[in-house]
């Protein structure tokens, strides 16, 4: 006995659906291929399952692209809208902006520069003269600033260094005495007096003593 016919209709079973969609989505494209191949046809086959999923098929010796095109111009009809249209336009002339950028900047860089008239190559020597003026502008405003940072560490560098002379004249710290002996006969004494910012004079343990000689 033959297999009987079904009958063209939703299949409402979830399951039987998806097992129903896998079985004839593989035949179909197997049946692509074959006719691509055997008879060397353009075949391009998209399928959209009901999740939103997406298979396709598309013959070796052609594209998506190219078929597409095919058909717009073989039937009239039309595939992009207006506003589909204005975005491809929009593409096209960014590519293009890009391109003439791209070769701008090749010739600032000095390459391919062999194809250039004189009125272009005096044009680019504009440019590269103008550009070269705003660097050294851009340069002189950084003058003053480095002038004033290294001002304001050659101040801190002299703090440190006053903070520094104070730890070891500190008459407190026995250890640096100790360890140092007479600072003033070992670094002098006008030295320190032109360096601190105050007066400074020895006075002897016991002053009594003078009067007793």
């Amino acid at each position: 006995m033959g297999r009987g016919k079904i009958e063209i209709k939703r299949i409402e079973n979830t399951s039987n659906r998806q097992v129903t969609y896998s079985k004839r989505r593989n035949g179909i494209m197997k049946k692509a291929k074959e006719i691509s191949v055997l008879c060397d046809a353009q075949v391009s086959v998209i399928i959209f399952a009901s999740s939103g999923k997406m298979h396709e098929f598309c013959s070796s010796s052609t594209t998506l692209i190219d078929i597409l095109d095919q058909y717009h111009k073989l039937s009239g009809k039309k595939l992009w809208d207006a506003k589909h249209e204005h975005l491809d336009n929009e593409i096209n002339r960014i590519k293009k902006e890009n391109d003439r950028m791209q070769t701008e900047l090749r010739h600032l860089s000095g390459e391919d520069i062999t194809t250039l008239n004189y009125k272009e190559l005096m044009i680019l020597e504009e440019a590269l003269e103008n550009g070269i003026s705003s660097l050294k502008a851009k340069q002189m405003e950084f003058v003053p600033m480095m002038r004033k940072h290294n001002e304001m560490l050659e101040d801190e560098n002299r703090g440190l260094q006053f903070k520094l002379r104070q730890m070891h004249l500190d008459p407190m710290d026995d250890h640096n005495v100790l360890e140092n002996g007479d600072v003033y006969h070992q670094h002098g004494v006008g030295d320190y007096e032109t360096q601190m910012p105050f007066a400074f004079r020895v006075q002897p343990m016991q002053p009594n003593l003078q009067d007793r000689f």
